[in-house]
């Protein structure tokens, strides 16, 4: 008998776990064509590993993908501009965002590139599929192509004047200042951005996706979708502008040698458009989780399973790939093949984080990517202060000032404290041991009852994806603790009703336990300290609320867990920002007259030794060679360049400066250097057959 029934059982728990509901949660390939920043952050991984951190507390079934989109024309043109193939920009970018993304906690399951033939192959795939179904349509059109080059340009090579509002860096198909489309024969005194020549107009042919066969379906999916989940406004106001366009065929093929052959004789020199390949990448990456895992239909089990719920998080700027063209191509596989495809079930795009009240700019040095970032900070301050002020509904700033605040005042002085006071108090008057609930009143158990509601509180605000309220919730719940404290004054009672201050110190306890489960998903770092405290773990979601840590636990000596940031280094960002600043806002005060430069004088210096400086990570002491003299030069290059790096280099000095002392050492000169995409410094060097001491002009 009790065999059948543990049979049964089995039988019911294996069953469930079949029919159980798989979430598939992926997150925008970031371009690999440089370092990802704060505002990428925001817009879409920050949101989504919080809510896949949630879901994995709630012991959901669920995968997080994502990987580097590494084909398209800014790779290329990122490459020719530093005269080195894409592979050496993508490699370096994919290497340098995935260790900036496991710095900051993001919890992949797994993080590909569209460079693996995993992805090659799928990208085929799809092409062939709608190739031999006769769905992509032949067409010849007219494009620019630079005769110098002996290429066809892509719209990112070529620059012109707009014919709608006269902005003079338009593209070939469309203006960045006034959001104008129109023909390339339309734009006004092309150059080609590879030679500087004037492009001509040639024909050349390309397969088009017809995306206006699928416009009812989609209006109609997203309709579902909506009225089901509940999709955000801003998607929807997107999407319907679109449509109120009219959707049109699409090219899915251009001509560039960078990216993914097309898979037919006829042709030769072309790829598939990025745009058509990389949101394939979702696919091809949970296709590379399966081979490293061993289980070759794992993405299957997820990407062709009517029970996955796929959720795409994105900015708002990805919102047509997402919604619109990822869906579409699914739409057309799904017409022919019995292994369907799941679409997203909802598209949760965020809107922009702007720096200091402007856009992020690559280009203007203006805003600070993650990897710098956490080269100051710890992680955990940045996730929270990011995730209180998600641009969910609205563009949002992102302020060094309050991020000082948001660690300062909420991090440290109501989560911070309300765990130090407690856990000080406990191993001051209960030898360091979770006290017994002796005496409850209304005040204990009315907090108890508080701390009851708020998983599900939260919970329902991560379903429905508004982060940032449910983050401002957790820390409510903070501050509700320090008032107990403070209403319950266990200071009073630990000499007047000890049963009482016992009691109190054990809500406490219970109250930051919760504080520690609710607050995993969004500063998991510190999360995994207070635990560490609490001498305890993570439990599930629906078990936090509750009387988790029992009388008589021993804990662990409490410690500062969120430090205070000082003026001193806030006031050391905003001097690097100034100065950035003022770069891209030259001041015709600050221009100089042809007389002021010839007062410096350049001169080629060949160093012949080099050292570090003791007890300083920055300066090299290097001694140079200029015609007939030698000099002595400090140079703060110590953290770009080994001093046998140097020795036998010929660089460009500044000659005629007067001396100067660093840490002690007379310096005579400056070593001129310049910073790379990465920020590092490279000197800049002539060459050998250039004479000692010569006079650079």
């Amino acid at each position: 008998m009790k065999k059948s029934v543990y049979l049964i059982i089995k039988f019911l728990i294996t069953g469930y776990n079949l029919i159980k509901e798989k979430i598939l949660v992926t997150a925008a390939l970031p371009y690999a064509n440089g370092r990802i920043h704060l505002g990428h952050i925001s817009g879409a991984y920050l949101p989504a590993d919080i809510y896949v951190r949630y879901k994995r507390l709630n012991g959901e079934n669920i995968l997080f993908i994502c990987g580097s989109d590494e084909h398209g024309v800014p790779i290329t043109i990122t490459a020719d501009n530093e005269g080195v193939k894409p592979q050496q920009i993508i490699d370096r970018f994919h290497n340098q965002n995935k260790i900036a993304f496991h710095k900051l906690g993001i919890s992949f399951d797994n993080y590909s590139r569209t460079s693996l033939s995993v992805h090659h192959e799928t990208g085929k795939e799809f092409f062939l599929e709608f190739y031999n179904r006769g769905i992509l349509k032949e067409k010849k059109s007219i494009q620019f192509y630079d005769e110098k080059a002996k290429m066809f340009l892509p719209d990112r090579y070529v620059e012109g004047i707009c014919p709608n509002c006269g902005f003079e860096e338009a593209r070939s198909d469309e203006c960045e200042n006034c959001g104008a489309l129109y023909q390339p024969h339309e734009l006004i005194n092309p150059k080609s951005k590879i030679t500087g020549e004037m492009p001509v107009l040639k024909e050349t042919s390309h397969w088009f996706f017809p995306l206006g066969q699928y416009q009812k379906r989609l209006e109609d999916y997203i309709n579902e979708m909506n009225n089901k989940y509940g999709w955000k406004e801003n998607v929807l106001q997107y999407c319907r502008g679109w449509f109120k366009d009219g959707l049109e065929d699409r090219a899915i093929t251009r001509d560039l040698d960078w990216g993914i052959k097309v898979p037919i004789d006829s042709a030769q020199g072309k790829v598939l458009y990025v745009w058509f390949e990389a949101v394939l990448g979702y696919i091809s990456s949970t296709k590379e989780l399966s081979e490293k895992l061993g289980n070759k239909n794992l993405w299957k089990d997820y990407w062709q399973n009517e029970n996955t719920k796929y959720v795409a998080f994105i900015g708002k700027d990805n919102v047509v790939f997402h919604c619109i063209i990822f869906p579409s191509i699914l739409m057309a596989w799904n017409d022919g093949q019995n292994d369907k495809y799941v679409l997203p079930q909802n598209v949760p795009a965020n809107e922009f984080l702007n720096f200091e009240g402007k856009k992020f700019s690559k280009s203007r040095h203006w805003g600070i990517d993650v990897w710098d970032f956490l080269n100051t900070f710890p992680p955990d301050p940045l996730r929270y202060t990011l995730a209180a002020n998600l641009p969910e509904s609205r563009d949002t700033d992102f302020y060094w000032k309050e991020f000082q605040t948001r660690n300062n005042s909420e991090l440290a002085d109501i989560l911070g404290n309300f765990i130090n006071r407690t856990l000080t108090f406990v191993f001051k008057n209960f030898d360091g041991k979770v006290p017994d609930k002796r005496v409850v009143d209304k005040i204990d158990s009315d907090m108890l009852l508080l701390l009851s509601e708020y998983p599900e509180k939260v919970s329902k605000l991560f379903e429905s994806y508004k982060i940032r309220d449910g983050v401002l919730e957790i820390m409510n719940l903070a501050r509700a603790g320090n008032k107990y404290f403070n209403d319950s004054e266990p200071w009073k009672t630990v000499n007047s009703n000890k049963d009482k201050c016992s009691s109190t110190l054990y809500v406490c306890l219970q109250i930051i336990y919760t504080l520690a489960e609710l607050f995993e998903p969004v500063i998991p770092f510190s999360s995994k300290e207070i635990f560490n405290i609490l001498n305890s773990s993570k439990t599930d979601w629906d078990k936090c609320g509750k009387e988790n840590l029992p009388v008589g636990h021993v804990l662990n000596q409490p410690k500062i867990i969120f430090p205070k940031i000082e003026n001193e280094i806030i006031e050391l960002q905003m001097e690097k920002l100034n100065a950035s600043d003022s770069k891209n806002n030259i001041n015709k005060d600050d221009l100089i007259s042809i007389d002021d430069f010839s007062k410096i004088k350049l001169s080629v210096a060949e160093v012949i030794s080099a050292e570090k400086l003791e007890k300083s990570e920055k300066l090299l002491k290097l001694k140079v060679k200029l015609d007939n003299e030698e000099r002595q030069v400090i140079s703060g290059i110590a953290k770009f360049y080994s001093p046998e790096d140097l020795i036998g280099r010929k660089v460009v000095m500044v000659s005629n400066l007067k001396p100067a002392k660093l840490m002690g050492h007379e310096s005579n000169g400056m070593i001129l250097a310049a910073e790379d995409v990465d920020n590092n410094l490279i000197v800049l060097s002539v060459p050998n057959n250039v004479k000692n001491g010569t006079t650079i002009k």
